[in-house]
């Protein structure tokens, strides 16, 4: 049997992160300039509430002053574009953050673009997409593909000529995190191959992957006959799934077969404690930069 896989730890790796950026933030409050990011949440959805409390304890952590503004379910995109327009225009904010999901009445689209660009410290505005995919530094990153890259990096993972399979498409992870590793330069001069769910054959796809990054949302798909001996995995996904022994009646794992990859992969996060605590700390980081711009 081979060796067990080097676990890679999101959350020493994230808590690292914080500690340089707190440099960073006293300098900008040595300056007059207290960073600040204002968080809008619509309706009442759980995990919603989880994700932002968890952002505004990471800021408060950090010196990072936030603001949450929470809106009825019922509200219309008209409300959410008027409150979006005035924290466009306060000066104390240098980021804006809308948690996902909203109700179905209100266009994520719209919204995305209705956020500055210079305050999209999610990435989602269409400036800050396109800037990513013409690999123009100068735009924000979406935090968790940005997560997932740093932590590649801080492991020593070896991207450049790497072969990359990128397992789900979406706007959030699958395609940004595509445009990421295919650029030239430093910490990307991957090979990508993006897998979704008209990809013929998607095991054969993931037999010749140096790197693997899961993003489906299906439960525990990569399963161990779909990898080679060595090959790095990266787990993004959140899947609630029944657990008869759990106090709830679910568990929450991640879309790779962690058990049984584990003396298989070189490298693998888990989850949680992998990609999770990343995404806050990039987010931070896009927060810290954008407060860096606005006091030049």
């Amino acid at each position: 049997m081979s060796a067990p896989a080097k676990i890679i730890d999101g959350r020493a790796i994230a808590a690292q992160i914080q500690t340089e950026l707190t440099t960073r933030v006293a300098e900008l409050r040595r300056r007059g300039v207290v960073p600040g990011l204002a968080f809008v949440r619509v309706g009442e959805d759980p995990a919603s509430k989880v994700y932002v409390g968890r952002k505004e304890k990471a800021c408060a952590e950090l010196g990072i002053v936030s603001e949450t503004h929470i809106l009825p379910e019922a509200t219309t995109e008209a409300e959410l574009l008027a409150l979006l327009g005035k924290l466009n225009a306060a000066n104390h904010l240098h980021g804006i953050l809308v948690q996902a999901p909203l109700p179905k009445q209100i266009r994520e689209s719209v919204v995305f673009a209705t956020v500055l660009p210079t305050k999209d410290v999610d990435g989602f505005h269409p400036v800050n997409v396109g800037k990513l995919m013409l690999g123009d530094d100068t735009g924000f990153k979406p935090c968790t593909p940005a997560g997932v890259v740093e932590l590649l990096v801080r492991s020593g993972v070896k991207t450049s000529g790497a072969e990359v399979v990128i397992l789900g498409r979406g706007n959030i992870v699958g395609k940004p995190m595509a445009a990421m590793l295919c650029q030239k330069g430093a910490a990307a001069n991957s090979t990508v191959t993006i897998c979704h769910s008209a990809t013929r054959d998607v095991r054969a796809h993931c037999l010749r992957a140096d790197i693997i990054v899961a993003a489906m949302g299906v439960p525990e798909f990569l399963k161990a006959d779909m990898v080679k001996p060595g090959v790095v995995v990266m787990d993004v996904g959140v899947n609630r799934v029944p657990d008869a022994t759990a106090k709830t009646g679910t568990k929450l794992v991640g879309d790779v077969d962690y058990k049984n990859l584990l003396n298989i992969a070189g490298q693998i996060t888990p989850n949680p404690g992998g990609v999770g605590p990343m995404t806050i700390a990039m987010l931070l980081q896009n927060t810290v930069r954008a407060a860096e711009r606005a006091a030049v």
